[in-house]
């Protein structure tokens, strides 16, 4: 019986330690945050702003992101913060949403634009392929849970 239970305790130690670096791995090797020369020239060259907030309907205390978003020809930037996780990407949707349900439902209408480093201030390159006026909503989504973090909408 004690060996038993010290199997299982181990295991679940084992199991939040592996979740904890689910977590924390993307933290703790995210790239710096731009600088303010950089984030000033994202948002000088920005068409659209929107604002992430943290009340939508599908963000909680672990999915979350707040802040103004600037939307350009060539970057969007983040001014502002998002909860940490790993694999993060950013998209360009026609139409608002805040839900993963909502996600889920129109993902095949949206455009992958990029890889969201970090979690403080970002400016992300748009390839020459995007067209944001063709859109009007930016979405940061998490791959790898399949996790609606933030949205905000721009025109």
């Amino acid at each position: 019986m004690k060996k038993l239970l010290l199997l299982i305790s181990h295991l679940v130690f084992a199991a939040i330690g592996f979740g904890l670096g689910i977590y924390l791995l993307p933290i703790l090797t995210a790239p710096d945050a731009p600088s303010t020369a950089e984030m000033e020239m994202a948002a000088a060259q920005a068409t659209y702003k929107g604002e992430f907030k943290k009340d939508l309907a599908g963000s909680d205390f672990l999915h979350w992101g707040e802040g103004t978003i600037s939307i350009g020809k060539k970057f969007i930037s983040l001014d502002g913060k998002i909860a940490a996780g790993p694999d993060y990407k950013l998209y360009l949707s026609p139409t608002f949403v805040e839900t993963e349900a909502e996600f889920k439902q129109v993902k095949s209408t949206m455009i992958q634009v990029g890889d969201v480093k970090t979690f403080e201030n970002f400016v992300i390159p748009v390839g020459a392929e995007v067209d944001p006026s063709k859109y009007s909503s930016v979405i940061i989504w998490c791959e790898a849970f399949g996790e609606f973090i933030t949205a905000a909408k721009y025109r």
